[in-house]
């Protein structure tokens, strides 16, 4: 039991602001977050220990928000293609201003689903590369390429 606890508070926040960046609503991201955990220590012996187990987390949260999605047309409605506009920006510790924080996410919504989302979690999650190419299930070069060519496409729209 001990585990669990240590388990939830090392990852906790983690979990929590994955959510909270897919979600825009932090009561939703918060009762994702206690189901991702609920849900992780059911599971528990499913986990194999072949990526980190804050990658296994966001998956099960992932999965959890695609379900909500699924059954809440209103939050699916609002597409997948509006999520993160309030997060916090950190291109390699760069700090943006508001204006410019705007200006980048409205960029964002022209990349595709996918790279939209290794830059989200690049970003915000600040998950390596290679976590985010397990959270994805892909390798670690493509969530490489794929945040670098969608930190082009957004610089060619300059």
């Amino acid at each position: 039991m001990q585990d669990i606890e240590k388990i939830y508070e090392k990852y906790f926040e983690t979990v929590n602001k994955y959510l909270f960046c897919l979600t825009k609503n932090s009561d939703l991201a918060e009762e994702l977050t206690q189901e991702t955990f609920y849900r992780a220590v059911k599971k528990i012996g499913t986990y194999k220990g072949d990526c980190k187990i804050s990658v296994w987390l966001c998956q099960i949260a992932k999965n959890l928000w695609y379900d909500e999605c699924r059954k809440n047309k209103k939050l699916a409605n609002k597409d997948y293609d509006l999520l993160n506009l309030e997060a916090e920006e950190k291109v390699e510790d760069e700090v943006i201003s508001k204006d410019e924080k705007i200006t980048l996410y409205k960029k964002m919504q022209s990349l595709d689903e996918k790279t939209r989302e290794v830059i989200y979690l690049r970003i915000t999650g600040e998950l390596s590369f290679k976590e985010i190419g397990d959270v994805l299930n892909k390798s670690e070069n493509w969530a490489r390429v794929t945040f670098y060519r969608g930190k082009q496409k957004m610089k060619e729209g300059d």
